[in-house]
């Protein structure tokens, strides 16, 4: 098993808050993507299996999940609406005839999705997510799982680009322009994450 996918099963051992009874995971409808459905049939087996868990004081409360989701999901909103704004950084005092030098960095797109700080609503915001999972209508626990998913996948790339960015000009031909690129990447998985998040708040009945 790989890394990614042992960080996935450690982080749905600690969601689960209590487990009665093993059962085996529903008939789902499977896509095209052989990848997508192992890590989706992973999800929804782990939940339904007997593991060892935390006690559930070691987890927020339900209401306080729900306040996390919600408010990453509007910060999310901000940094997409304020894009140019919150990813350049004008060092102020270091001026040149030009004015004040700015430079485009990434460091706030990790902010943003919960990568800098145990503070920020959307650290761990897949587990987050799947404590909640007691409130997805039966019919909906496909959509709900691969919602999770999208996100999840989207933040680590996301991260990943923002953290790429943040070297881009210290790299052997790096330069302005491939910072800009992979800022522009990093926007993309933005988008696709707060998307995921929105379905997940959807079927979860969360009002932003």
């Amino acid at each position: 098993m790989s890394s990614r996918a042992q960080r996935t099963v450690l982080i749905i051992a600690i969601a689960s808050s209590s487990i009665s009874a093993w059962a085996p995971p529903r008939e789902t409808k499977t896509s095209n993507n052989p990848i997508t459905n192992n890590r989706r049939v992973l999800l929804q087996t782990i939940t339904s299996s007997p593991l060892i868990l935390l006690p559930t004081s070691a987890f927020a409360s339900p209401e306080k999940d729900k306040e996390n989701l919600i408010s990453g999901y509007q910060r999310l909103n901000y940094l997409l609406d304020n894009w140019e704004k919150e990813t350049t950084v004008c060092k102020t005092g270091q001026e040149t005839t030009f004015g004040d030098v700015c430079e485009r960095t990434p460091i706030k797109v990790q902010d943003y999705l919960g990568y800098k700080s145990m503070n920020d609503p959307l650290f761990k915001a897949d587990a987050t997510m799947l404590r909640l999972k007691n409130l997805v209508p039966p019919d909906l626990e496909e959509e709900f799982y691969e919602a999770i998913d999208i996100y999840s996948q989207n933040a680590e790339e996301a991260n990943g680009m923002a953290f790429v960015s943040s070297w881009g000009e210290a790299n052997p031909g790096g330069g302005k322009d491939r910072v800009q690129l992979f800022i522009e990447r990093s926007k993309k998985n933005v988008v696709s994450s707060r998307d995921g998040l929105k379905k997940v708040m959807d079927i979860i009945g969360l009002k932003p």
